[in-house]
């Protein structure tokens, strides 16, 4: 993860670099790049998550196809809450601005804010497999509707996990930009 704001800054070209030998602006390309980082890694978050929409509304649509329309509450609960998610990844603010300022982030701050981005990585893995967990309906409509509510009632759960684990990272920029010297 604290690998894309390196690599990123390998990737500039000659003239970029020619600007890192002015006094002071180096200071605020790093800033920019950091911003430019933390937008994309929100995008990937947010494809991601609009990805685990698709194959939901894929399970959805299984069910309709087999006339079980009432089912469909609980997906149609998921598929807001996905996208709820995926809108909130993709427009919060770039590091919450206070991150990219003029503080000066060293990178043990840095590698603590790469790490939660890593742990919403991890989470939405795990959303994904509680996603693909949900069954499938079968051949016989006598079966009972008691696996799928609670396949889905767990995914919702994991879900609400992940919308407070978000919620709660302008905390972790805001412990960031505390313990970082100014300058």
């Amino acid at each position: 993860m604290s690998d894309g704001y390196q690599q990123a800054r390998e990737r500039r070209g000659a003239l970029e670099r020619l600007i890192d030998k002015i006094p002071g602006f180096r200071g605020y390309q790093d800033r920019e790049l950091r911003r430019d980082v933390d937008r994309m890694q929100r995008e990937h978050l947010a494809r991601q998550v609009a990805d685990l929409k698709v194959t939901a509304r894929q399970r959805a649509g299984a069910y309709t196809d087999r006339g079980r329309l009432e089912d469909l509450t609980l997906f149609d609960r998921l598929d807001r809450r996905l996208d709820g998610l995926s809108q909130k990844l993709r427009f919060a603010d770039y590091g919450y601005s206070g991150l990219f300022d003029v503080v000066k982030i060293l990178d043990d701050e840095l590698e603590k804010l790469y790490r939660f981005d890593l742990s919403m990585v991890d989470e939405l893995a795990q959303l994904a497999a509680d996603i693909a967990a949900i069954p499938l309906p079968g051949e016989d409509s006598t079966e009972t509707p008691d696996l799928l509510h609670k396949a889905l009632d767990q995914t919702l759960a994991r879900l609400a996990t992940l919308e407070e684990r978000w919620a709660s990272r302008g905390e972790v920029i805001s412990e960031v930009v505390k313990s970082s010297p100014q300058g």
